[in-house]
C-alpha cells in the first residue's frame, strides 16, 4: 500500500482514539482542558517510543512507522486543540489555568518523549 494510504488510515484511527480518550479524560475535569493535555502526553510518549525503537531496534518498517507517527499520532495529538482551548481560557481571564496548560503541555510532552526514549532504549538495551 502506498505510504499516503497508511498515513490516511492511521489518521482515521488516531482521530477516533482522540475523540474517545480525550472525552473520557475531559469528563473528569471541569474547566481545565485535561483531555487535550492527556492525549498530548500519551501521544508524545508513543512518538518517543516508536521513533527510538525504530532508530535503535529496527522495530518498525517504514510503512508501520509512518502509519503510527504521521498518521495515528499525528491526528491523535494536535496543537490546534491545545491552542484553541488555551485561547478560550485566556478570554475567560483564567490566567493561572493558561499558565498551567501552556507550561504543563510543553514540559509534559517533552518529558513524555524522553520517557518513550527510555522505554525504547531499555527494550533494545542500547
Amino acid at each position: 500500500m502506498n505510504l499516503w494510504l497508511w498515513i490516511g488510515l492511521g489518521g482515521f484511527i488516531g482521530a477516533l482514539l482522540r475523540f474517545l480518550l480525550s472525552g473520557i479524560m475531559q469528563s473528569k475535569a471541569n474547566v481545565f482542558p485535561l483531555g487535550t493535555l492527556g492525549v498530548n502526553f500519551i501521544g508524545s510518549f508513543f512518538m518517543g517510543f516508536i521513533m527510538y525503537s525504530s532508530e535503535f531496534g529496527g522495530l518498525f518498517s517504514e510503512e508501520a512507522r509512518v502509519f503510527l507517527t504521521m498518521g495515528l499520532l499525528g491526528s491523535f495529538t494536535t496543537m490546534s486543540a491545545f491552542s484553541y482551548e488555551t485561547f478560550k481560557l485566556l478570554e475567560q481571564n483564567e490566567l493561572l489555568l493558561v499558565s498551567i496548560n501552556v507550561i504543563g503541555t510543553v514540559l509534559l510532552t517533552i518529558f513524555s518523549i524522553y520517557l518513550g526514549k527510555i522505554a525504547a532504549v531499555s527494550l533494545w538495551k542500547v
